[in-house]
């Protein structure tokens, strides 16, 4: 009998390459969509400069005109960051904009006192959803499915007409200027930054942000560290439904009308901006600074078609879906790389 003799494996103490630790930076999704929108902005920049492109207002109109799709995407930002999807913001905001100018126009009622039972609504319907997810065990794209039909069938319950919003009180948060010296800022978009900035706080400096990041990197994991999965999955549903109310609300103040169609496919919007933002589908990884961006280069794509004036609307579809496809694929890669 022969004795079989085992040669110790020696350790890997390899260090990985500069390319192998940028590769794998978790931060590199974001860095790229900045990139991204940097290049577009300089490309820009240099075709339209004649054409008043490099008038800062012109950057500032980034966040005026898309204000609210940024609150949107926040509250889908947390929802994908847990693992999970909603369908229902588009319909949320529509929906908000017509309980919001049926109050104010058919009912009289001050829009100070409109504004927070339209937050209160659209919270308590992220929490419905939310608390049927959690403890039904029901598919999210499914639930917010049934939330995308229902609050836009509630819509033309409201009415099956658009209603036009005239109180002064509407046209003056509207009109509202926040001077910057070299530009201004709406209200709307000064709310979206505060939006963000709160986002950014609870996400990255508190327990529930944690939680959020631990439950859609692994949920066994969490299930496993005592982690309080139904709370937190609840709060998330219940945050994107908030933020979808108050989107719906600055969407109010920029367009001044309800209306049964508004804001329909805008969910797609938020998720597509999550997404190019660089937040894994799968959950777990992402930043929120990570969804302006995204928000960003979808604005500047809006805004390079109203400056070039020969293409149409759809070219705005056409390059968010081979952003999005481009998008996906670095993320496959990216997790294909973890695993491996």
């Amino acid at each position: 009998m022969s004795a079989t003799t085992q040669t110790p494996t020696t350790p890997d103490t390899r260090t990985p390459s500069r390319a192998a630790r940028l590769l794998g930076d978790r931060r590199l999704p974001v860095m790229a969509t900045a990139l991204l929108f940097l290049l577009m902005y300089v490309g820009a920049l240099g075709r339209y400069q004649y054409y008043g492109f490099a008038e800062p207002q012109v950057f500032l109109n980034l966040f005026i005109d898309n204000g609210y799709l940024l609150v949107a995407a926040v509250g889908v930002t947390f929802v994908i960051l847990s693992g999970g999807i909603d369908l229902s913001v588009g319909s949320m905001i529509g929906f908000t904009t017509m309980f919001t100018a049926w109050l104010v126009e058919r009912q009289g009622l001050p829009i100070v006192v409109v504004i927070p039972m339209a937050l209160a609504v659209g919270a308590f319907g992220g929490f419905l959803m939310g608390y049927v997810i959690h403890n039904f065990e029901i598919q999210p794209f499914i639930v917010t499915l049934a939330g995308l039909f229902l609050f836009r069938g509630l819509c033309l319950v409201i009415s099956k007409e658009s209603i036009s919003i005239g109180d002064s009180t509407v046209s003056t948060m509207a009109q509202a200027q926040v001077s910057l010296g070299m530009g201004f800022l709406s209200i709307g978009a000064v709310v979206a930054l505060v939006v963000l900035a709160v986002a950014f706080y609870v996400l990255h400096y508190t327990r529930f942000g944690r939680r959020v990041y631990a439950i859609g990197g692994n949920e066994q994991s969490a299930m496993l560290m005592g982690l309080p999965q139904g709370g937190t999955k609840i709060a998330v549903y219940t945050v994107s439904g908030f933020c979808s109310a108050l989107a719906g609300l600055l969407f109010t103040l920029y367009i001044q009308s309800g209306d049964p169609l508004h804001a329909t496919g805008m969910e797609l919007d938020a998720i597509a901006a999550v997404v190019i933002g660089g937040t894994l589908l799968t959950g777990g990884s992402g930043y929120v600074l990570g969804t302006l961006f995204g928000v960003l280069v979808l604005g500047l794509i809006k805004s390079v078609i109203q400056f070039e004036g020969t293409l149409s609307s759809w070219w705005t579809k056409i390059a968010t879906g081979v952003l999005l496809c481009a998008f996906i694929l670095i993320q496959r890669f990216m997790t294909t790389r973890k695993k491996t």
